[in-house]
């Protein structure tokens, strides 16, 4: 497969008056000879979008945090769509950029001239060059794994190229794929998955959002200190090469992909939007084959086999077939979309955040078997009513699918746990925290360390997928002392549910705002420095947040 593209350079800047819709971004070659529609990512229509116009122009606010004895600096600027990165070396670091499909390199905060890879992307809407995750043992093993949606466009001689045209990508245009690092350029190896991407819905536009993207490795503990994936916790010396042998055991990767529009069993309606023996769309479904296995987080080997101890493997198996094959895939589902997947350093659970369309978007600690409950709630089951009475006034009445509208929200918990759909084994758990009415989060991260103070070590970091809060907020969790549940200083969040009183305000959040102007916060990492990093898409920028000495 070619994967290589003709190379453009492309320019961005931030445009905060757009339609609530799929729309999207200019991005203009510096020949100014085509022009490409590019969308934006989007948590329920266009959070935010991005409008090139020749030399990079940035409006936005200069990041700040509340503590004064934190200071942020920009690491690298002029990036375009900058979506996630990875820290290969101490000053070494792989960033994605969403539409150009480009692994970019960036040392010492110097961009490098040439991309350690470029792949045709279709970035059209939320699609594009997602999700990127180094084999727990790299750089030993030098494993990079990236998440992108394909293109199907071509040039005049034939080859890949990006494109922002929604129909231009396949069925299964979405993938995950294994490449290998040679110290200069990314190789292809081999694909582990692809999954459903392309959205041509009766009597809706093409669309091409709600596709997750984010991959993360599992930690486990093994009780010594170290990671059961052969890292050392973090001392703040940033020493990357200290490793264990375990080349062993097999790595387990997290994969999530939100609904992408579908309306079937892994969205919690057995029979479909239509009843029993009626088809959801026109592949197919409501049943997760491949052109339905959406709405879910996977967990595979880092060869793309699947784990045996995987909750539903045993249901899968008895099932069989495609259908069968995936449910063993499955490690959760009854997610809408989420653009933001940690696992935390100490306890090896897995976090995301999850974005609701107009309410509840959510914070969840996501076990074995969970259905987190999408279509049927969003938020705790106990707000069901206020969840239904939000998604059904103007101007936010409807879910997105015309198939199933949200007139047909159940008006009790009972009746709304009693319509979930619980594979063999499954379980539903209430988030562990939410906001009434949407604020957007995007990218999370855990700090491991101490790099920014005792009282920062173990946090959880929430980005912004729309800056109309604060510009681009940046807020810190605390943990619980088990780590399985969120702890709050704030008598009012004492119920988990932030009751704000429109989209995008900050009522009973007060205490959780950690910064502001970050724009679009993309993704969040522990540097191995132990500071904390963070993307910026719509800044093009990653920024570092460091103690003041």
């Amino acid at each position: 497969m070619r994967h290589r593209k003709n190379v453009r350079q492309t320019a961005w800047v931030f445009m905060t008056s757009q339609p609530r819709a799929d729309r999207g971004c200019k991005r203009v070659a510096a020949s100014r000879a085509r022009r490409y529609a590019t969308g934006g990512l989007a948590a329920c229509g266009a959070w935010f979008a991005l409008l090139s116009t020749g030399p990079l122009q940035s409006l936005a606010v200069t990041p700040t945090v509340v503590d004064p004895d934190l200071a942020v600096a920009t690491v690298v600027s002029g990036l375009s769509q900058p979506i996630g990165m990875a820290f290969i070396g101490r000053q070494d670091i792989f960033v994605l950029e969403k539409a150009s499909g480009k692994v970019q390199r960036v040392i010492n905060g110097i961009l490098q001239t040439s991309p350690a890879l470029d792949l045709a992307v279709n970035s059209a809407s939320e699609r594009g060059l997602l999700g990127i995750a180094l084999h727990p043992r790299f750089p030993r093993n030098p494993r990079v794994y990236l998440y992108w949606t394909e293109s199907t466009a071509m040039d005049a001689a034939g080859a890949p190229v990006d494109t922002d045209d929604l129909a231009s990508t396949p069925l299964l245009g979405n993938r995950v794929d294994s490449f290998t690092w040679n110290g200069t350029t990314l190789r292809f190896e081999r694909n582990l998955i692809r999954l459903h991407a392309f959205q041509a819905d009766a009597g809706q536009p093409l669309r091409g959002n709600h596709n997750g993207g984010i991959i993360r490795f599992e930690v486990s503990r093994d009780g010594d200190g170290d990671d059961r994936d052969g890292r050392d916790r973090d001392d703040g010396d940033g020493d990357l090469g200290n490793r264990r042998n375990d080349d062993q055991d097999t790595a387990r990767l997290f994969i999530i992909i939100g609904d992408n529009g579908r309306r079937g069993q892994t969205q919690n309606l057995e029979d479909g939007p239509f009843g029993p023996g009626i088809p959801d769309d026109q592949f197919g479904g409501p049943k997760p084959d491949n052109a339905h296995l959406t709405g879910v987080v996977l967990r595979l080997n880092d060869d793309g086999t699947t784990p045996r101890d995987n909750p539903f493997f045993q249901a899968g198996r008895r099932i069989g077939g495609e259908v069968g094959a995936n449910i063993q895939k499955i490690f959760a589902y009854g997610i809408r979309n989420s653009f933001g997947m940690a696992v935390d350093p100490r306890t090896g659970d897995l976090w995301n955040q999850e974005n609701g369309d107009d309410s509840f978007d959510e914070i969840n600690r996501i076990t074995a078997g969970q259905n987190n409950g999408w279509v049927q709630v969003m938020g705790p089951l106990s707000r069901v009513a206020e969840f239904k009475m939000i998604e059904t006034i103007p101007p936010f009445d409807g879910l997105q699918q015309i198939r199933w509208p949200p007139a047909n929200i159940a008006d009790t918990p009972a009746e709304a746990r009693a319509r979930l759909f619980m594979l063999p084994g499954a379980h539903y758990r209430d988030p562990q925290f939410s906001w009434k009415y949407a604020i957007a989060p995007a990218g999370i991260g855990f700090l491991s360390g101490r790099g920014l103070g005792r009282q920062y070590d173990g946090d959880l970091f929430v980005g912004a997928a729309r800056p109309t809060l604060d510009a681009g907020y940046l807020l810190r969790f605390n943990l619980s002392e088990s780590r399985r549940s969120l702890a709050f200083s704030d008598p009012r969040l004492a119920d988990r549910v932030a009751d704000n009183v429109a989209k995008f305000d900050a009522t009973e959040s007060e205490t959780l705002r950690f910064g502001a102007g970050f724009g679009v916060g993309t993704d969040i990492q522990t540097g191995p420095n132990g500071n904390l990093f963070v993307v910026s898409l719509s800044n093009g920028a990653i920024y570092e947040i460091h103690r003041v000495h």
